[in-house]
Formats: C-alpha cells, sequence, structure tokens
C-alpha cells in the first residue's frame, strides 16, 4: 500500500517512514511546499493530511492532486507517532 503524507514535523519524517514500512506501506512524505509537489504526490492509496502543521494551500495542493485517484484522505490534527500509527491500522489493514 503506498502512503502519501503532507504536513508533520520535519525532523519526524525518518520516524512517519518507518512506522509505515512497520506496517507494509510504502511512504512519501511532504512536511514543506515545493515547486511540483502536486505532481510527485502520484496516486496513493491512502493520503494522509496533518491539518495542525500544514498550510491552507498545501492541504489544497494534495487534493487537488489526489482527486480522481480513488485514494483514501484521512485528516488528522495531530502529526504524532501515535496519530499515524491509529491511521494505518484503521486504513492499511485491508491492504
Amino acid at each position: 500500500m503506498s502512503v502519501v503524507i503532507v504536513g508533520g514535523n520535519d525532523r519526524m519524517v525518518r520516524r512517519y517512514k518507518d512506522i509505515c514500512e512497520e506496517n507494509n506501506c510504502t511512504a512519501k512524505v511532504f512536511t514543506q511546499m515545493h515547486d511540483g509537489v502536486k505532481e510527485k504526490i502520484g496516486t496513493p492509496d491512502l493520503l494522509v493530511l496533518f491539518t495542525g502543521t500544514t498550510s491552507h494551500k498545501m492541504v489544497r495542493t494534495a487534493l487537488s492532486a489526489a482527486d480522481g485517484s480513488g485514494a483514501v484522505v484521512v485528516r488528522s490534527h495531530s502529526s504524532s507517532v501515535s496519530a499515524l500509527k491509529n491511521i494505518l491500522q484503521n486504513h492499511a489493514i485491508g491492504a
């Protein structure tokens, strides 16, 4: 299962990827808005939006990129490790 995480903390990128790997998922993490983010998001199975640590513009960009791809979109105000684990447990089990 492919997961794209938008938002979160820069220092947690490696931890987010490790958690996804523990749940048999591949992950891309975008904590900052950069040129070409919309194209780099691709067509994930799960799009996780950490809304507490990202801009409205980046959320809109991510939603626009995932529109029509069939991705499950999950919004979480918290960008903690436990929040990501709970999201993956609830959505990645069927993958």
